[in-house]
């Protein structure tokens, strides 16, 4: 969920296939870091609820992952260009990220689910 200065909020839920935890919180970060450059954002605030992304992210762990390498990689280079910040929140306090995954992961079996989302919420919805 990518949510702009003045509240508008953008939902992206986006199938990426049989992926652990760490690529998904990854391939998010892109896609926002990405909206960022689209949108000429001078700045990007970051909220995750995954360690591993924040840490490495913020240089506090180093990235040794093979399958991970390109994706920090990508990410840090993008982050470069913006006042970039990551932060590090718990689980329950990042429940709308979460529901969006879940919604990814259930339409992948059943493309009505997208539509059921999507109303529900009564903001943009794009998926990918």
């Amino acid at each position: 969920m990518i949510e702009h200065a003045g509240g508008h909020k953008i939902r992206i839920a986006k199938r990426i296939g049989h992926q652990d935890n760490n690529v998904a919180e990854y391939v998010a970060l892109l896609e926002a870091l990405q909206y960022a450059h689209e949108q000429k954002a001078r700045r990007l605030r970051v909220y995750s609820d995954s360690e591993v992304v924040v840490r490495q992210m913020s240089g506090e762990y180093a990235c040794l992952s093979p399958r991970l390498y390109s994706l920090n990689w990508t990410c840090r280079k993008l982050a470069r260009s913006l006042e970039f910040s990551i932060t590090h929140v718990p689980r329950e306090n990042n429940s709308e990220a979460n529901s969006l995954a879940n919604h990814a992961v259930r339409t992948h079996a059943d493309p009505r689910a997208f539509r059921e989302l999507r109303a529900g919420l009564g903001n943009p919805l794009t998926e990918v």
